[in-house]
């Protein structure tokens, strides 16, 4: 299975993108900010890239959840439930409604792409965009 985030709208708070899943829109999503240098701890999206997707357990959440494997300088990263960057300490939350540094309907994203996830015959692999920030 292929995902493939696509970020669009770069603000100070956040960063909004869509979410795909074998080349079908799938969901919003929102990530703390993309930064230029070092990351900042519970601050800083994720760097562009291709990374492995496994299910797994979170003690954080008590239950299976998508983890996002061997980002540099991160640990933990999940994708899950949310609505602002408050929400996410790097992960990536998923939304079906997206407005300037929130996202709605998370809970109902979350659990139609957890079910797909879920379902997948094989790996699972996340390739996030590299479009750069424009002024917000």
């Amino acid at each position: 299975m292929e995902l493939k985030l696509v970020r669009s709208v770069f603000t100070s708070e956040s960063t909004i993108g869509k979410l795909y899943v074998d080349g079908k829109y799938q969901c919003h999503t929102l990530e703390d900010m993309v930064r230029e240098g070092p990351k900042v701890m519970h601050k800083t999206a994720i760097p562009a890239g291709r990374y492995r997707v496994r299910i797994g357990y979170s003690p954080r959440f008590k239950k299976k959840m998508p983890r996002v494997e061997d980002v540099p300088g991160f640990s933990g990263i999940l994708i899950h439930v949310g609505n602002d960057a408050g929400d996410s300490s790097g992960c990536i939350l998923v939304g079906q409604t997206a407005s300037r540094n929130f996202i709605g309907g998370s809970r109902l994203a979350f659990n139609a792409l957890f079910k797909k996830l879920e379902a997948a015959a094989g790996p699972i692999w996340l390739s996030i965009d590299s479009a750069a920030p424009a002024d917000s």
